[in-house]
């Protein structure tokens, strides 16, 4: 049945704005992302944010004309809420060299990658999936930590590295938020200081510095062919959620807990925490770890538990044996202290922030994260 006063031919549809522009500055770089101020070919000659990844339009200047979708900058979205360069029409850039790849990511829409994938025939890694462990399906114990949001891999790194530093790390960037991983400040930020060894863009995600036709080929490729101690799997920035019990893009962190338990791994989840969201099911543990944990894993799995203190942390605790309860029998709990790791988060080489609050404001949730990756890192180092 549809919802009140809207169209039937409405639902499903979607609707695209399109806007004409003309560069009038370069506000910011990361990676192989630019944001670029642009002025709208309009009468109110309205002045916008525009991101073009040079991979796709190339390096543009002021002057140069744009062609610009706008759809989530008119809704004033926080998920994709900027303008996107789709094209610079007049300064296209040039045809890629031949290079073998023949996996197609952001399939079927105007702007999809054809990239190699380190899983696919023309790969030189190819033969490692077609015999021994990777063959096999098996991740030889690897802890694979699963997170709701992108915003838990800088706290996460923290923990791991404020106790076993040389750990390598490969980070597995799922397709229920952003697509390009350009888009990540912190993948930039974290690879550019070496907090990371490699980053593996999974399913419809792309630009990571390997390809991955799926999660599970990802994670074999994480361990057998990169060589990693710990993997470490969120979806890209960007989450959206509907404020329904199964209606957000988290529940892919119960389904990399699967995975990692159907191929032998170590699967052990990060609770989102928060003792300052005002929303009653993300305040404690949120609704978000509740079901993707307690309601999406079938395997045997755990989770870690911070120890926070206080009745805040009591509540905590609460609500994580109610998780495990309800999994009936799949599920235990790891406890893990946080002393340290408020001062460690101040030495993040990358600035943290969930929902728009940062460490001041909502300490329980990058503690909480700091502690899952300290935890991971004593199994890792056994």
């Amino acid at each position: 049945m549809s919802g009140p006063n809207l169209p039937e031919a409405l639902y499903g549809c979607a609707v695209m704005h399109w806007r004409v522009g003309t560069i009038t500055g370069r506000e910011r770089a990361w990676g192989r992302a630019v944001q670029y101020a642009v002025t709208l070919s309009s009468p109110q000659a309205e002045v916008v944010r525009a991101l073009g990844y040079v991979d796709l339009v190339g390096e543009l200047a002021p002057g140069d004309r744009v062609l610009l979708s706008t759809s989530a900058l008119e809704r004033g979205l926080g998920t994709g809420g900027l303008a996107f360069v789709v094209a610079a029409p007049d300064r296209l850039p040039a045809d890629p060299p031949a290079a073998p790849g023949h996996i197609v990511k952001a399939r079927y829409t105007p702007q999809q990658q054809l990239v190699l994938a380190i899983d696919e025939q023309e790969s030189p890694h190819h033969e490692a999936f077609l015999s021994g462990p990777a063959a096999d399906g098996d991740l030889g114990g690897i802890p694979v930590l699963a997170a709701d949001l992108h915003s838990a891999l800088a706290p996460i790194l923290v923990g791991i590295r404020a106790l076993h530093p040389d750990l390598r790390v490969a980070y597995l960037m799922t397709d229920g938020g952003a697509l390009p991983a350009a888009f990540s400040m912190t993948i930039a930020r974290l690879r550019e200081v070496g907090w990371l060894t490699a980053t593996i863009t999974v399913g419809q995600a792309y630009g990571g510095d390997h390809e991955a036709v799926t999660l599970h080929s990802g994670l074999l490729a994480a361990r057998h062919v990169l060589g990693a101690d710990v993997a470490v799997v969120t979806q890209g920035p960007g989450n959206v959620g509907t404020g329904t019990a199964f209606g957000f893009t988290g529940v892919a962190a119960g389904e990399a807990l699967n995975a990692a338990h159907v191929l032998g791994g170590r699967p052990i989840g990060a609770l989102r925490i928060s003792d300052a969201d005002a929303r009653e099911r993300h305040y404690g543990i949120s609704h978000h770890s509740r079901t993707a944990y307690g309601r999406i894993v079938l395997g045997a799995a755990s989770l870690v538990l911070p120890r926070l203190g206080g009745e805040f942390g009591e509540l905590v605790e609460t609500q994580a044996q109610a998780i495990v309860q309800d999994a009936s029998g799949r599920l235990d709990l790891i406890a893990e202290e946080t002393d340290g790791l408020l001062e460690a988060l101040s030495e993040s080489p990358v600035g943290l922030s969930s929902m728009g609050r940062g460490v001041d404001r909502d300490e329980a949730y990058f503690v909480s994260h700091a502690a899952a990756g300290r935890a991971v890192a004593r199994l890792a180092s056994r």
